[in-house]
């Protein structure tokens, strides 16, 4: 299969690398400038979780484009949140009838998420993996399992695509009946972890203080309404970030689910992308329906602070 990513950030890369080794040509859609910036390779230090856990260290090469073709089999999209709305709309003029997998958080209604596109040409799915890149160097990793919406009338077979695709790379399908749902609620998740990555500054020191935790249980508290408000259903992780005692939230994330060592605290820590946007977007759909998020504000409100701050020193 010939695959198209657009952008050659950290999930893109890692997926794109599992498919050529899988046997299949991947190639990158960059912006104007960033072909001669990025270069023609770039070197992985990344976990491979679909068997065991393998470190993988390898300068890679890589085919990168600053324009775009309707060659492909597929093209994936996994940009930034904010990028999608910009992505979309080229993709409606260069894409032709290629079909499309975004890959991807999403904080809006599917269809006006990917307008001008259309429906019928696209597939909603969410990885398992993170990390970030620096000086031209990937940290992360991914994991087994990823996350693909059931087929729609008229989707099925670009799932069957995406599904050969994934499942050709030894990846693991989790099914999600109503994607719109599960993005809805893992974007507030996001929201009321960046709410305390703001507070402290960066990823990886969320993963080392010992009040990040059980905060994130008290945020996911004030953002509850809006997710209701909106339609939303309450899924169970959500539920158990509220209902679960702050302290006990507390110890339960540093102990078991990011456990030092543990593939999840290392894609967080090797995250070094900005936070912010997913609390502003909650907090902007708060304030449409007058619901208060004191918790999340408050902490828009003091990085902008410390912004300012530090412009005016510089």
């Amino acid at each position: 299969m010939r695959i198209l990513f657009f952008g050659r950030g950290v999930i893109s890369t890692q997926y794109a690398w599992a498919f050529e080794k899988a046997g299949h040509t991947v190639e990158f859609y960059v912006r104007k400038g960033r072909k001669e910036t990025f270069g023609s390779n770039i070197e992985l230090e990344m976990w491979d979780a679909r068997r065991g856990k393998q470190l993988i260290k390898e300068n890679w090469n890589v085919k990168l484009h600053e324009e775009m073709s309707p060659n492909y089999d597929l093209i994936i999209v996994s940009v930034n949140t904010e990028q999608l709305p910009k992505a979309a709309q080229l993709l409606s003029t260069a894409a032709g009838n290629t079909p499309v997998l975004i890959f991807n958080n999403v904080w809006q209604d599917l269809k006006s998420s990917i307008s001008p596109l259309s429906m019928n040409n696209v597939v909603f799915g969410f990885p398992g993996g993170g990390g970030g890149i620096a000086d031209n160097r990937l940290r992360g990793g991914f994991l087994k399992m990823l996350f693909l919406e059931k087929p729609r009338e008229g989707t099925e077979h670009i799932n069957n695509k995406v599904k050969e695709l994934f499942e050709s790379a030894h990846f693991k399908i989790s099914w999600k009946k109503d994607m719109q749902n599960w993005l809805w609620n893992h974007f507030a998740m996001n929201a009321a972890i960046e709410t305390e990555v703001l507070k402290l500054g960066s990823f990886p020191a969320l993963m080392n203080h010992s009040d990040s935790f059980a905060n994130l249980g008290k945020n996911m508290r004030g953002i509850i309404p809006v997710l209701k408000a909106r339609g939303a259903k309450i899924d169970t992780i959500s539920l158990l970030l509220t209902k679960i005692p702050p302290a006990l939230l507390g110890t339960l994330f540093n102990k078991v689910i990011f456990a030092k060592g543990s593939l999840p605290r290392l894609f967080i820590e090797y995250n070094n992308s900005k936070a912010g946007f997913a609390v502003l977007e909650v907090v902007r759909e708060a304030k449409k329906l007058g619901i208060p998020l004191p918790r999340l504000t408050v902490a828009i409100e003091n990085n902008e602070q410390d912004k300012a701050i530090e412009n005016s020193k510089s």
